[in-house]
C-alpha cells in the first residue's frame, strides 16, 4: 500500500527526528529518528514488514517487537491524517 503525506502536511527534520506540521488543523506531530526513518522508508513505497526486518536486524530486537513498533507508527500516522493511501 503506497502511502503518501496528506497535501496539508510539511515536514521539517531536526537532530532528533521530524517535526510534521498540519496546515489546515494547526496541530504538530513530532517523530523520534527511528520514527522519521520509518516514514521516510513507507513513503518510498516499503511494506512494513520489510521495514520491521531491517529494524529488528539493525537494533537486535526481536521481529514480533519491530512489527508491532512499525504497526504503531503507521497507524498513529493514518489516524492523525498525515499520511494517506496512494
Amino acid at each position: 500500500m503506497p502511502l503518501h503525506l496528506h497535501p496539508d502536511v510539511v515536514t521539517t527534520e531536526t537532530d532528533d527526528g521530524a517535526v510534521l506540521l498540519n496546515l489546515h488543523t494547526g496541530r504538530y506531530f513530532q517523530l523520534n529518528t527511528t520514527g522519521t526513518g520509518v516514514l521516510r522508508r513507507l513513503l518510498d513505497g516499503c511494506a512494513p514488514n520489510d521495514i520491521a526486518a531491517e529494524l529488528s536486524d539493525r537494533h537486535k530486537i526481536p521481529s514480533e517487537r519491530a512489527e508491532h513498533d512499525v504497526r504503531a507508527i503507521l497507524d498513529q500516522l493514518s489516524a492523525a491524517g498525515l499520511v494517506v493511501a496512494s
